[in-house]
């Protein structure tokens, strides 16, 4: 495949895993602390082989196979063809202050061999591009907030260049510390997509369930509240094919920085607001319940972080051409 209109690839697989539920609706459910023993990997993926995956691992693998289930596989895709996306802000916070405590009381030489590497931040989605034989690429996003909705444009964004024919872009998250000062708004869970063109998933017989276009952009912190907010209406701006704000159902995942107010301001009244998590999980989750909702008319994510960065998601559902069969200028 090489150059294919982004509104071309649809989402055919959801997969969640949150301590508020196993699918879309969770992102109707009001953020709570986690229940002990919410997820057990034993349960989600097996009983050998998972015990020492640093929990976020665990978490995005589990919602890894439920989106891959519900979207029909990937064995009509070359490995070579499948790539990965992942966004996470929080992943290896808890593993990194645990390495901390080990060196600083004993030696760096008691570190495990088994988490050690996932030191490295990009490790957090490599077990299941490694389970699943994902060989186009396996990229890891870490923007303050708006790392999930960068993982799905920065993933789309390379298949419509024709790198890959098929993609899995999500978010995980594991819960901080109880002494961080963000604890309080902790996320855990995982949300993974599976995005492929849409045409070919409905010649296959899979569900289309919509389509997703993200832009993401900064707007400075500190910016005096008029120019934050006409900043942000030009950031937001249109949708694609002319479509506007005003004229979807917004939901806006957002703080009560000055950044975040801004935004808000720009979109108008007509906007339900979402409590924003510490990290990247829940402007995905509430992707993923839009996307299961069924709405027959355009609908938007929208995030902003304290530190200024902005990401607007629309959620587009499917139509009619969805299921043409493909033209020579679509395979050009």
């Amino acid at each position: 495949m090489t150059a294919l209109d982004a509104t071309r690839v649809a989402v055919t697989g959801i997969g969640v895993v949150s301590p508020r539920g196993f699918d879309g609706s969770a992102a109707a459910r009001e953020r709570t602390a986690s229940p002990e023993g919410w997820f057990d990997h034993r349960t989600h993926l097996g009983r050998r082989g998972y015990k020492y995956l640093p929990t976020a691992a665990q978490y995005f693998l589990a919602a890894s196979n439920r989106a891959l289930e519900a979207g029909g596989g990937l064995d009509h895709v070359p490995p070579e063809s499948r790539g990965a996306a992942v966004g996470t802000n929080s992943a290896a916070e808890a593993l990194h202050a645990a390495m901390d405590t080990t060196i600083t009381t004993t030696s760096a030489t008691d570190l495990s061999p088994a988490t050690a590497p996932f030191f490295s931040i990009n490790l957090f989605g490599s077990r299941m591009a490694m389970e699943h034989g994902l060989q186009g690429f396996n990229l890891t996003l870490t923007s303050p907030r708006v790392a999930g909705l960068e993982a799905i444009q920065t993933g789309l964004r390379s298949v419509t260049l024709g790198r890959a024919d098929w993609l899995l872009a999500g978010a995980t998250e594991e819960a901080l510390a109880p002494l961080d000062p963000a604890a309080r708004d902790s996320e855990a869970g995982a949300v993974a997509l599976v995005l492929e063109p849409a045409r070919e998933a409905a010649a296959r017989g899979s569900d289309v369930l919509g389509h997703l276009v993200v832009r993401s952009g900064y707007l400075p912190p500190g910016t005096p509240a008029p120019e934050a907010r006409e900043r942000a209406e030009r950031l937001l701006g249109e949708g694609p094919g002319g479509l506007a704000l005003r004229d979807a159902t917004v939901v806006a995942v957002v703080d009560d920085s000055p950044v975040s107010e801004a935004v808000v301001g720009a979109l108008g009244t007509d906007v339900r607001r979402v409590p924003a998590g510490a990290g990247s999980l829940e402007p995905l989750l509430q992707i993923a319940g839009l996307l299961g909702s069924g709405a027959d008319g355009p609908t938007a994510v929208v995030t902003a972080a304290a530190q200024g960065n902005v990401a607007l998601c629309w959620v587009i559902p499917p139509d009619r051409t969805d299921a043409a069969p493909a033209t020579p200028r679509d395979e050009a």
